[in-house]
């Protein structure tokens, strides 16, 4: 089974909106499975820092580096070896060919692992990214307080491809940047007329081939207005870059609850989700 892990000292915020919509109903069917796994129970003293003030002065804290890389060795001396990211600005950007390519290798038993390190305050200890061989993500060109929010939009954007968690799998073929250089169509439903505006009649003439051309010349003509920057990037292989993957994982075993792992439940490395 797919799985993700999320380095958080915050999990009890991000395990609410794992239970929802299509995250929720994927666990719920055992198409993948999220840990959530606060690094200060990893912390080595008694008041459980996981953070200090930085070498040569400065404005706010940064993360130390003994907690998370000790949660990083016990999180893989139990599940095995994880594709790990760090969620900070100055990442490269996530793409939905980045969702596409997670969601093909996960699907497969010896890639199927994938680690997400949210940040906090200013940051990490610099030793850790290539301590730990950490691949930088960001969302965008923003700040926020933490990388909870982008951990989350990651699992999501890879959870939809896996097979089986739309209800739909073209639906994915569809979306937004599945072909790298256009954006989604416009869409519409009943009724037919709303306010006066009316749906386009070539969406109500049943001939498929037509509407799929409409459709496509939509999508052309938002991309220019919207997304000039995509219109104009070169694209060496053009058409859809999402492959659902061939086969649904084979474990279907139903998955259990938002699991919240913390080292300190039991001795290591036994452990089992909080209650």
């Amino acid at each position: 089974m797919p799985l993700f892990a999320i380095l958080t000292l915050f999990p009890d915020a991000l395990a609410p909106y794992l239970e929802e919509s299509i995250l929720g109903s994927a666990r719920q069917r055992g198409l993948v499975e999220v840990l959530l796994i606060d690094f200060r129970d990893f912390a080595r003293d008694r008041h459980r820092t996981v953070d200090d003030r930085p070498f040569g002065g400065g404005p706010g804290m940064v993360l130390k580096p003994e907690p998370i890389a000790d949660c990083v060795d016990w999180l893989e001396a139990r599940y095995g070896a994880f594709r790990r990211f760090a969620l900070c600005p100055g990442g490269r950007p996530f793409r939905q060919e980045l969702a596409a390519e997670l969601a093909r290798d996960m699907s497969t038993p010896e890639r199927g692992r994938t680690l997400l390190l949210a940040g906090r305050y200013e940051g990490f200890d610099e030793r850790l990214r290539a301590e730990l061989a950490l691949e930088e993500l960001s969302l965008g060109d923003f700040v926020l307080s933490g990388g909870e929010l982008a951990a989350l939009a990651v699992v999501e954007a890879v959870t939809r491809l896996l097979p089986g968690a739309l209800g739909d799998d073209r639906s994915a073929l569809q979306d937004s940047f599945s072909d790298p250089a256009l954006l989604d169509c416009p869409h519409y439903t009943r009724p037919r007329v709303w306010r006066g505006r009316e749906v386009p009649p070539v969406l109500l003439s049943g001939d498929h081939q037509k509407i799929e051309v409409w459709r496509r010349e939509q999508a052309r003509d938002r991309t220019r207005a919207r997304r000039p920057d995509l219109a104009r990037a070169p694209h060496t292989e053009p058409g859809p870059t999402y492959r659902p993957p061939s086969a649904a994982p084979t474990d279907a075993s139903p998955a259990s609850p938002t699991q919240t792992r913390s080292p300190q439940d039991e001795p290591r490395p036994a452990h089992e989700p909080c209650t």
